[in-house]
């Protein structure tokens, strides 16, 4: 071979290994960008039945038109708000991402009311890192376990355990502004939104105060994917129960913000998507089943009260209930106590026995297990429709609860706990109806929408392109 072809040869090598390592290290395709709104405690029929309750949702029944939508979503165990707003973002179930319920696990009640806040908590990738893999910038108002995210432009939710709902402690808005990321966002946002809220205010009002924030990160720093959650449903809902005058009333309500939220997130990129998701249903509740009684009087808690205070707390346990509303986890002081855990499921057996009690059903370990849930409880007692875990220590095992009154965190096989998910936008096919779908699918949905692969999700992403 002469020295020519030789060189030719060489120089086509050289060619062809500079383009395989091109092609290798070519930065990703990106993907739409991608507005995820939760309207916490949203049933899919106030959208998919709005003309039968008379609701007034112009924007939202337009989504449900103009995009793909599911009938409902099978929730996790148990269907309340910090488990399944984790499910949304990373696509597993509560006992693989690790946030079980929305409180912490505290029979002695030495935490506050803590709440799971915290992102370090995740066990998992959520949809903000996997954005991030892809290149995109990130955002997110209010959305539950976020305080630390990975996520560019924070604003978490957190409260302090004595100021709950409705705080007027000003010092609520600079424990926020300090827990927000970067620690200048909230000097940069408040001339144009004006003031945040205090505490965790769940009224429309606060609703409107992480909207207009959320409007401001959008027209600022036109995000890649963000997040915001919104909560005055969930409130109403809780308060007079489920298509009362008053749910609807605030429903309508954030029809507005949604409305004003997708205009900007459009005008941003006209090839954006807005995806509407919820956590979990609603029920009317009649009754509290004060489960902590057979507890005491069984000798598996035992109480104090304090001289000063006269308040009684638990000053040891061998078994306690952690209520998540319609069911609760039963945890053993020492996983190994085989004995408590024997009287333990006697006496739970015994009581569901008697159908007064409002008890479906005695889970144990691996019917739990199975459910993705709660991996170190015992037994997991689930409530019938509209008996609710109470929380009296005397009394009757079973008393009635007083007005109309609504909540959640049942068994997601209840028709009732189905939450919500639609998407509109570029790349979605119009009035998709795609039946009763796993909220373990929501994410990986959304992360294809981002070209921002997430290979731990568990469940295959819904077919929402035309």
């Amino acid at each position: 071979m002469t020295p020519t072809r030789v060189l030719r040869l060489q120089l086509t090598l050289l060619a062809s290994f500079l383009l395989l390592a091109c092609t290798a290290y070519a930065a990703p395709v990106p993907g739409a960008p991608v507005l995820m709104i939760s309207i916490d405690g949203l049933k899919p029929e106030y959208i998919t039945h709005a003309d039968e309750h008379g609701m007034k949702l112009p924007y939202l029944r337009s989504v449900m038109h103009d995009g793909a939508y599911a009938d409902g979503v099978v929730g996790v165990w148990p269907t309340v708000t910090y488990p399944s707003h984790t499910t949304l973002i990373t696509g597993v179930w509560p006992a693989e991402h690790g946030i079980l319920n929305n409180v912490e696990f505290d029979p002695e009640q030495r935490l506050a009311g803590g709440w799971n806040w915290y992102a370090a908590e995740i066990r998992v990738p959520t949809l903000w890192d996997a954005a991030h893999r892809a290149g995109l910038r990130t955002a997110s108002v209010g959305w539950p376990v976020s305080v630390g995210a990975n996520v560019d432009w924070l604003i978490p939710e957190y409260w302090r355990g004595q100021n709950v709902s409705g705080s007027s402690d000003a010092n609520d808005r600079l424990l926020m502004a300090a827990l927000a990321k970067p620690t200048t966002l909230f000097s940069e946002l408040e001339p144009a939104a004006g003031d945040y809220m205090m505490g965790n205010d769940t009224s429309v009002e606060g609703d409107e105060a992480k909207t207009r924030y959320a409007l401001e990160i959008l027209h600022l720093h036109k995000p890649g994917f963000m997040t915001l959650h919104l909560s005055s449903l969930d409130e109403a809902q809780h308060m007079h129960g489920p298509f009362s005058a008053e749910a609807d009333a605030t429903l309508e309500s954030i029809d507005g913000m949604v409305a004003r939220l997708a205009k900007q997130e459009f005008a941003n990129d006209p090839k954006a998507v807005v995806v509407i998701v919820s956590d979990h249903g609603f029920m009317k509740i009649t009754h509290f089943v004060n489960l902590l009684i057979p507890f005491l009087q069984a000798g598996l808690m035992e109480t104090s009260t304090n001289a000063t205070t006269k308040a009684t707390t638990v000053s040891s346990w061998k078994a306690a209930p952690w209520m998540a509303g319609g069911m609760a986890a039963i945890m053993l002081h020492d996983a190994n106590d085989q004995k408590t855990e024997k009287q333990v499921g006697e006496m739970l057996h015994g009581l569901a026995a008697d159908s007064a009690n409002g008890i479906a059903q005695i889970l144990d370990r691996a019917e739990i297990a199975k459910r993705g849930s709660y991996p170190d409880a015992a037994f997991l007692v689930v409530f019938e429709p509209a008996y609710y875990a109470g929380t009296a220590t005397s009394g009757d095992l079973i008393t009635p609860i007083a007005g109309t009154r609504g909540s959640h965190g049942f068994s997601p096989d209840y028709p009732e706990m189905r939450s919500s998910f639609f998407a509109v936008g570029a790349g979605i096919a119009h009035h998709r109806a795609l039946g009763v779908v796993d909220m373990r699918q929501i994410a990986p949905t959304v992360a294809e929408i981002l070209h921002a692969p997430m290979p731990t999700a568990k469940a295959a992403p819904l077919h929402v392109e035309p």
